[in-house]
Formats: C-alpha cells, sequence, structure tokens
C-alpha cells in the first residue's frame, strides 16, 4: 500500500494537536449557524416540517472528509489571521492547525521540508538523461602535479599490447607514479583550503546547480556578456563608455533599491578623460538644481567630505539566545547596580542638605558656639598605615639563599693512576659553605687542593694556612699512588679469554654439524 504524502510542508509539527470530535462540533455548529435563519422561519404549511428533519439527518449524516471541507479556512482568511503571510503556501489550509503551521514556518532558522514531496514524479528524474561531470580536484592537489602523472601513465597503458596486458594482470608492478611524499605533505597539511559548505537549510533541489550565484554579482558591475549584449565595447577601457541607462537615471534619479550605490555620472564623477554631453561617448547632462548644486550626490567630484559621510549601519543584536550568563558577570553587574544605588542615595542626601530642610545627625550635634560633640583626641585620622614598616626593611635586609650554584670547570694535566680518570674537573668548593679555600694556594682557575677547617682553625695565619695546604696535597698524591688496579685488569683479563674460548669451541662444533645437515639424498 502506497501511502499519500501530506499536504502540509511542516508534517511533523502537524499532529500535535489532534480533536476529532471538537471539529466535528464546529462543522456542525458551522452548518447550523448558515441554516438558522430558515430554521426560526415559521413553517406555512405543515409538509415543511418534514423536510426540515430530513436536512437535520443529512448534517449528521456527513462525512469526515465533507466535515473537514467545511471546517477548512480559505487561503485568505488564513492570511488574515497571521502576522506572515508571505509564508502561506495554497496546501497550508489543509493542515490540522493552520495558525500554528505558518508561525513555525515564520520562525527563524527554521528548515522546511523539501519541496519535491507533492511532487507527483520521483526525485531527480529529470537529470536521468544528463551525463554527470566528473569530480573536479582541489586546487592545492592539482598543484602536486598527480593528474599529469596519471595521464601520462593512462596514455602508456593504452599502447600495451594484449598480451603485454594479461602479463600485467598476473604479475603487477608496484611504484608506477613516483610522487615526492614532502609534496604530498605540504599539499594537505600546508596549503590545504576548506572546501565551500552550505549554510543552515540551505537544501539541494532539481535544476539548483543551473541557478545564478547572486552573491557574486554586484550591482553595477557589468559583465562581459550584458556588454556585448548592449553593444558596449569590452576591455580595458570600457568603464570609459556610459551605460545606456544613465540618460533615465539623471532625469529620474537613482533607483530607489541601492541608496548608497555610486554611478559615474550620476552622484559620483566620471571617469578622467571623459565630459559630459550626449555625443557619442557623452556622460549626459549632470542633475542639478535652478544654483547649479548637485542633487543626488558629488558628480563633478569637487565638495569635501559632505557627500562622503559614513553610513551609520543598523546595529544588530548578534548575541546567542539563550545563553547562560557566568557567575562572576553576574556579581559584578550586582556590585555596579548597588554602587549605582549608593550614589544615587548620597546625591539625594546632598540635595537635603543644601536645602536646609534635615539636621545633620551622623556626624554629631554642631552647636552654634562652635563646639563639637566629639571629645579631644577622638577624631579619626585622615590616614591610617596598617603596614609594618619595620618588619618589611628587616625582610629586605635578610639575603635570600640562591636557588642554584654554578660550579667552576678546571683542567687538570694530570689524569693521574685513577681508573676514570678525567683531565676536566669540576671545583666544589662553591656548593660546600663549610669548606674554606686558601688564599692564594691554589684558588685559580688553574687547580686547587680542598682544605678542610674546624670552625676553631678559622683565624689561621698564612704561614699555618700554607703548611695544611702542603700536607692535604701530600696525602692526595699518597693515596694517588697507593691505588693499584693489577687486580681488576688479571680479572677482565681472564674473563676476555675465558669468551674467546667458548666462542671457538661452539663454532668448531657448528662445523661438524653442518656437514651431516648439507647431505641430501
Amino acid at each position: 500500500m502506497i501511502r499519500r504524502p501530506p499536504r502540509s510542508t511542516l508534517f511533523p509539527y502537524t499532529t500535535l494537536f489532534r480533536s476529532r470530535e471538537a471539529e466535528e462540533a464546529a462543522a456542525r455548529a458551522k452548518l447550523e449557524a448558515k441554516k438558522e435563519p430558515d430554521l426560526r422561519k415559521k413553517p406555512k404549511d405543515a409538509d415543511e416540517e418534514p423536510e426540515l428533519d430530513i436536512k437535520k439527518e443529512e448534517l449528521s449524516k456527513l462525512s469526515k472528509r465533507k466535515l473537514k471541507m467545511l471546517n477548512q479556512l480559505s487561503i485568505a482568511e488564513l492570511k488574515q489571521h497571521v502576522t506572515r503571510p508571505d509564508v502561506v503556501e495554497m496546501h497550508d489550509v489543509t493542515a490540522k492547525d493552520p495558525k500554528l503551521l505558518v508561525i513555525l514556518k515564520s520562525t527563524r532558522n527554521t528548515v522546511s521540508v523539501p519541496r519535491h514531496w507533492c511532487f507527483k514524479r520521483k526525485y531527480l528524474q529529470g537529470k536521468r538523461g544528463i551525463e554527470k561531470p566528473p569530480f573536479n580536484l582541489p586546487d592545492f592537489i592539482k598543484k602536486t602535479g598527480i593528474m599529469e602523472m596519471r595521464q601520462a601513465l593512462q596514455e602508456k597503458e593504452d599502447q600495451k599490447t594484449m598480451k603485454a596486458k594479461m602479463r600485467e594482470r598476473v604479475r603487477p608492478k608496484m611504484g608506477k607514479i613516483d610522487i615526492d611524499y614532502q609534496k604530498l605533505h605540504d599539499a594537505f597539511f600546508k596549503w590545504q583550503t576548506k572546501p565551500r559548505m552550505t549554510i543552515h537549510g540551505d537544501l539541494y533541489y532539481e535544476g539548483k546547480e543551473m541557478e545564478t550565484r547572486l552573491r557574486e554579482k554586484k550591482p553595477g558591475d557589468l559583465s562581459s556578456d550584458l556588454r556585448n549584449a548592449l553593444g558596449m565595447p569590452t576591455g580595458p577601457n570600457s568603464h570609459k563608455v556610459p551605460p545606456p541607462w544613465l540618460i533615465a537615471m539623471q532625469r529620474y534619479g537613482p533607483p530607489p533599491s541601492y541608496p548608497n550605490l555610486k554611478i559615474p555620472g550620476l552622484n559620483s564623477p566620471i571617469p578622467d578623460n571623459c565630459s559630459f554631453g550626449y555625443h557619442a561617448g557623452g556622460w549626459g547632462k549632470p542633475p542639478v538644481d535652478e544654483m547649479g548644486k548637485p542633487l543626488y550626490g558629488d558628480v563633478f567630484g569637487t565638495a569635501g567630505g559632505e557627500y562622503h559621510q559614513p553610513i551609520m549601519e543598523e546595529e544588530i543584536d548578534r548575541t546567542l539566545w539563550g545563553e547562560l550568563e557566568s557567575e562572576s558577570e553576574s556579581e559584578s553587574e550586582e556590585e555596579e547596580e548597588e554602587e549605582d544605588e549608593a550614589a544615587g542615595e548620597s546625591m539625594e542626601q546632598e540635595e537635603i542638605d543644601r536645602s536646609g530642610l534635615a539636621t545633620p545627625s551622623d556626624g554629631g550635634l554642631i552647636t552654634p558656639s562652635g563646639l563639637s560633640s566629639i571629645p579631644a583626641g577622638m577624631e579619626t585620622p585622615d590616614m591610617i598605615e596598617l603596614r609594618k614598616r619595620k618588619i618589611e626593611s628587616e625582610m629586605e635586609n635578610i639575603d635570600a639563599p640562591s636557588l642554584y650554584t654554578i660550579l667552576p670547570e678546571k683542567k687538570n694535566d694530570r689524569i693521574g693512576t685513577a681508573m676514570m680518570g678525567s683531565t676536566h674537573i669540576y671545583d666544589m668548593t662553591a656548593a660546600m659553605p663549610g669548606r674554606v679555600r686558601p688564599p692564594g694556594m691554589g684558588g685559580g682557575a688553574d687547580g686547587g687542593v680542598e682544605v678542610a677547617l674546624d670552625p676553631s682553625e678559622l683565624d689561621m695565619d698564612s704561614a699555618a694556612m700554607a703548611a695544611r695546604y702542603e700536607q692535604t696535597l701530600r696525602e692526595q698524591q699518597n693515596q694517588l699512588e697507593k691505588e693499584d688496579l693489577s687486580d681488576m685488569v688479571a680479572e677482565h683479563t681472564a674473563k676476555q679469554k675465558n669468551k674467546r674460548k667458548r666462542a671457538a669451541g661452539q663454532q668448531d662444533s657448528g662445523r661438524a654439524t653442518k656437514k651431516y645437515k648439507d647431505f641430501k639424498f
């Protein structure tokens, strides 16, 4: 069973309110109201009474379709009842609730049902014989040269014989199109552009691609086809030839649909090296009044800024509908309102004080003798300093510990007998505050010796400090000489020797077994 499509363009919304009993009652009341004058008349003959009974029975026996047609509004009545009669269509009166339907259609951002729902022929039936154009690659993919490569490969495939094609099918070759991957990466991640998207509610219908895109057309711009149709020249100097409707505009005024359109020769100056007149290539007569002043704009190009005032655009509220305000914004608004109320109250109080109708009571009673009711020494100071300057000054004088310490690098010529010896060493005395370096005893960047001192030995003289330095240096040299690594070297050599023996034994056994493995019957 094939279902008939709904009669309304917004059929999902027409099932909101359904009441068959109410419709039938309204239809009966409407019919009775039409027939009421005839029923009120007294019948002249007794034969008319059964006729009235027959008519009432006919009203009660009306079908639902006839009741629906009687209860249905006309298009003119529906247009009178709604605020947007321009959106009313001929099939809107067949809806369950036509007024609600028109309100929904007139609501902003409403997307209507596609118009082909009520067409008798199938969708896109007229495009059956039209050849579908091939897919056009975007410009950022065309710039990689992939189309030329595929074209050359296709020409090469066409030149092959059937035998070569069958061989290629059995054993296909890979990597025929060799393209630089850097080009592909740049094309998709660097030069890729966003495709043109449709706006909200822009649905496709049959023949939409054949229509002229009016967004790309601007009033006053003449295309080359229109210039050829009007007999106007085309080329670089075509703007110096006036359009044929300029004379009529100078006589009757500019078009009212485009009040801000600048038309040369009417409300803007004509191009250079052109003149007014009715000769060939002339720009007619400029529209001026009795005093010689332009009527519609600066047609001579001599006026100052009076004709170039910016046009005030209508302010449009583009805030999102139903957006919730944040708590911080609401709090700030409440604070501003409280401040405004406090300021208003203070202004009212000042006006009352100036008028002399109120006695000031906040600051104490002021007597005519000049004595104040506030006792001496209890006056409020002009400024109270709550910060303690002494603590701040003490905190500024305290030296804060440094977050890090830079260790100076030294170069040592002697590696010594240490196993992990190096010519680069770092001076750790800067990072150890308890260690003190003897002045003048290797404290430079050329190398030094660390000397540990007790707090009681900080007052030593230079001779004692030099003796302590020599003793520490002697102990370090003795420690380096005593370090013996012969045991570690012998152990390492033995391990390497055993490892070599094991590897050689595995190699010999592998060769012996390989002879039997290579043998075949």
